[in-house]
């Protein structure tokens, strides 16, 4: 059985953790890049979020290698346990009220408010054990009309939300904003220091 058939599979299938239901599976990255899909995205229950996530999200991300196995009543079991799970969301960033894992950040397309593309994310940068920029590769005309250098650290609170099918990450203002902050400055000429 192929991976994208098992994954057509999944779709609103329950997940458990031991006997307590976590979330129904809604999907996973739209990409051409496997090394990008190596999470599905799922709905989490609302007492759930609540319990194990810091500020709770209404979607997550669950790593394909946690999933045990598919049970005879159709629904999904996880082989590590809630603990586990919640370190994994705990590894995450937040855009909106999802959490979403580094692997589904990276390779995506950052676009501005008005719809310009201004280049894609390269990787995260961690402060304190917390995601707290992205690595953007910013597109030659964006880099040159803005005098700034081939990438960038945006702050990950500027991202207002994702799109699925079009695998774009959207800041919630123009760039030109977003260089005027300070923690823009911070995380690009500062000290924080990465862990």
């Amino acid at each position: 059985m192929s991976e994208e058939l098992a994954i057509e599979q999944l779709i609103d299938r329950e997940v458990f953790v031991g006997g307590k239901l976590v979330g129904i599976i809604k999907g996973q990255r739209f990409s051409p890049r496997k090394e990008h899909v190596k999470s599905l995205r799922i709905d989490v229950v609302t007492d759930v979020a609540q319990e194990y996530m810091r500020k709770p999200a209404f979607t997550a991300p669950l790593a394909k290698e946690l999933i045990h196995s598919l049970q005879p009543d159709g629904s999904v079991r996880i082989s590590k346990s809630m603990r586990e799970l919640q370190r994994r969301w705990r590894n995450t960033i937040r855009i909106d009220e999802g959490l979403y894992a580094p692997d589904e950040m990276v390779g995506r397309a950052v676009v501005d408010n008005d719809s310009n593309e201004i280049g894609k994310v390269v990787g995260l940068k961690k402060v304190k054990r917390t995601y707290k920029g992205a690595v953007v590769e910013l597109l030659p005309r964006v880099k040159f009309r803005m005098g700034l250098p081939d990438q960038v650290l945006i702050p990950v609170d500027q991202f207002s939300r994702t799109t699925a099918r079009l695998d774009e990450v959207i800041l919630s203002t123009s760039l030109e904003r977003v260089t005027a902050l300070t923690s823009y400055e911070r995380l690009n000429f500062g000290s924080d220091e990465e862990e």
